[in-house]
């Protein structure tokens, strides 16, 4: 299984950790698992993420794949291979941070490093069966991350546990300290389209935890995750756009990213107009509740046969890719079904409340163990 792309020891005792192959280590190439990026140049320093990582003791042991440069949502890669997926073989392993995830649940990592610019921490996290953490945008350095220029993007931890996670959290990025678990919190239950089988074990949990719900809604949800597709395509163009002269990008990106290159400045004034008025009706809902919860997707991880066109399966990505666009802070936490295959909650907090969003979810887990012996 293509998970590891290259092997590294550096650093102390602490946790073994891996990093998605946009972020630079020194000495290394960031190749984006892209043919195209083959004989990218050494980096020159570490990303300031990995340095924090390394200055709080951690063991860096290596590079792992992804969908390549960072954009698609199934993390399959003709080039390098795709990252098996360990806990549910023969689904995805979900994308673009694939090997990120697969690397923890294949137990070949305490935690690794990912990056989420539309659910690519979220998505994979669900998929392989592990907690993956979007930070508020801005919160973790993207100094010395692919690509350079975003509004989207954000470093994110994988983790098998929450303590673990809340621990990676503490070690990249130097403000994060961890809250008191309170012994209550108000979950607002956000109304979205997923399948029944979906809505059945995320609400299950939910009213299994004893925590006091509300139902809500967002009205520009739906247009926020169109929004943030715009917006995506832009700023990926501008990023990628170049190495489509090289004629050794996957034909599954190559295609999307010339579609993108056709992305005028009026939509994305447009969508511009979407994240200002969606992000002030999340604030809004946030004043009243602890966190948001919904799905993290809205059926289970494909079949990798069922899979192979990027583009038509991007609607995975519909419950996550909204809170991009806002900023918020978003968590995915694994539960099982009755299938056997694996569902996310999703748990969303307000701006700069990264550590209230663990420390709630720590409460509803707790609770959940509590109620249900599980």
């Amino acid at each position: 299984m293509t998970i590891i792309v290259e092997t590294l020891d550096l650093g102390g005792s602490g946790p073994r950790v891996v990093v998605k192959d946009t972020l630079d280590v020194a000495g290394t190439a960031t190749r984006a698992s892209s043919q195209a990026l083959e004989h990218a140049p050494l980096a020159e320093r570490h990303a300031e993420v990995v340095s924090n990582l390394l200055a709080a003791g951690a063991r860096l042991t290596g590079k792992v794949s992804l969908h390549e440069l960072a954009f698609g949502t199934t993390g399959i890669n003709r080039y390098t291979g795709t990252a098996a997926n360990p806990r549910f073989p023969g689904r995805i392993p979900g994308g673009s941070s694939s090997g990120s995830a697969a690397a923890v649940a294949a137990g070949l990592a305490d935690f690794s490093l990912g990056t989420d610019t539309g659910g690519s921490v979220r998505i994979p996290a669900c998929c392989c069966g592990v907690f993956g953490l979007k930070p508020t945008f801005g919160r973790v350095s993207r100094k010395g991350v692919m690509p350079a220029r975003t509004s989207l993007d954000c470093v994110g931890p994988f983790a098998a546990s929450l303590p673990m996670l809340v621990r990676a959290m503490s070690m990249i990025d130097p403000t994060f300290t961890p809250a008191q678990v309170p012994t209550k919190a108000r979950i607002g239950v956000l109304r979205v389209t997923a399948e029944a089988a979906i809505h059945k074990v995320v609400q299950g949990a939910l009213a299994a935890s004893g925590l006091p719900l509300g139902n809500v809604e967002l009205k520009h949800f739906g247009a926020a995750y169109e929004a943030g597709m715009v917006v995506i395509n832009r700023e990926t163009f501008e990023g990628c756009g170049h190495l489509l002269e090289t004629g050794k990008v996957g034909a599954d990106i190559a295609g999307r990213l010339a579609a993108a290159g056709q992305t005028s400045d009026s939509a994305l004034a447009e969508a511009e107009g979407v994240r200002t008025r969606f992000t002030e009706e999340v604030d809004r809902m946030l004043a009243s509740y602890d966190v948001l919860a919904l799905p993290t997707m809205p059926d289970f991880p494909l079949r990798l046969e069922d899979a192979t066109d990027t583009r038509a399966v991007l609607g995975m990505t519909s419950l996550v890719r909204p809170f991009n666009l806002s900023g918020h802070p978003a968590l995915s936490i694994p539960l099982g079904s009755e299938c056997g295959l694996p569902v996310g909650l999703q748990l969303v907090a307000a701006k700069g409340a990264d550590e209230k969003l663990l420390a709630v979810a720590e409460r509803l887990l707790l609770n959940l163990y509590a109620n249900t012996g599980r």
